[in-house]
């Protein structure tokens, strides 16, 4: 493991990122890994203390040790896996861009297919997963992973749109929950789980809507733009209500709950991802091309698991 030499990884665009201890954590990113072709999904399994991301291109996904600091082969092929999380009893759950579907890893290592098709046509290229309190997952839906033979494989989209879809936790209903969009991407429950944003890549902003009780969306205004040298890809929501945002050569951008950007980290690679993780949920662990880092910082993660 090395580490980066910046004499600083923080900047500061806002005082609430200081008088909010944003920038009081480790002063240098670790690298943990530095042999993957395109890093992304990075998620903490507690129960085991460890981390496990995907490598698309490569198609596998890899496992971080943390008590050892060994990374070892958690599965080859993987679909050319994207975004992971956990549902309500730990289990995994992978969006596969290769196989065009959403899954759940079993307890015995098996795989489930929650979702690859909607109205008898195939997904496009799942990219990113969050799980709601009542057991229904929501995903993204991209054409990403079908544009090239580079993270999956080249193929014509069936649905013809990019959607943010819903499985139904009891009838596995795969319906979409919110449209219009260029490229959605990253997505993320508030720690309420009242609204859920969505990153959308090609447009260039994070949206947020509402969230009903029946489990419909409403709204879907403009949350934060990207500017410069950012793209917006996966978000992830600190336990006082800021939201951090992997922002490709933008680094990792942190929001103030009124959208404000209130400072950035800096990181020598263009960030794909990030997740918060470890035992006190506060490492920071970000996925950049090549490279999986992180970080102890001095703000806390949302809780990673919500009961209903």
């Amino acid at each position: 493991m090395s580490r980066t030499d910046r004499t600083s990884i923080y900047e500061i665009r806002d005082e609430r990122f200081r008088t909010g201890r944003c920038a009081n954590g480790d002063e240098r990113l670790e690298r943990l890994h530095e042999e993957s072709r395109w890093a992304e999904g990075p998620v903490y399994l507690p129960a085991w203390r460890q981390l496990i991301w995907s490598d698309i291109p490569n198609d596998r996904m890899l496992r971080w040790d943390e008590a050892t600091g060994t990374v070892g082969l958690f599965r080859s092929p993987a679909g050319h896996s994207n975004g992971n999380t956990l549902d309500r009893e730990g289990r995994l759950i992978s969006c596969e861009q290769g196989n065009r579907r959403v899954t759940r890893t079993e307890p015995d290592g098996t795989t489930t297919v929650l979702a690859d098709r909607f109205d008898g046509k195939r997904l496009n290229s799942p990219n990113d997963a969050v799980v709601h309190s009542d057991g229904s997952v929501w995903f993204s839906d991209p054409t990403f992973g079908i544009t090239s033979d580079y993270e999956g494989h080249r193929a014509e989209p069936e649905i013809g749109a990019c959607n943010v879809y819903r499985v139904d936790p009891a009838s596995g209903e795969v319906r979409p929950a919110a449209d219009g969009f260029g490229g959605p991407n990253g997505l993320v429950f508030s720690p309420d789980e009242r609204q859920l944003y969505v990153s959308d890549t090609v447009a260039g902003h994070i949206r947020v809507f509402d969230v009903r009780d029946d489990g419909t969306l409403d709204g879907g205004t403009v949350f934060a733009e990207a500017k410069d040298e950012a793209r917006f890809d996966n978000i992830r929501f600190d336990d006082e209500g800021r939201l951090w945002v992997a922002a490709m050569y933008g680094g990792v951008h942190c929001y103030d709950p009124d959208g404000t950007l209130i400072g950035r980290i800096l990181v020598p690679e263009a960030v794909s991802n990030v997740a918060f993780g470890g035992p006190k949920n506060n490492r920071m662990f970000i996925t950049a091309t090549t490279t999986l880092y992180s970080l102890v910082v001095s703000v806390t993660g949302a809780p990673r698991i919500r009961r209903a």
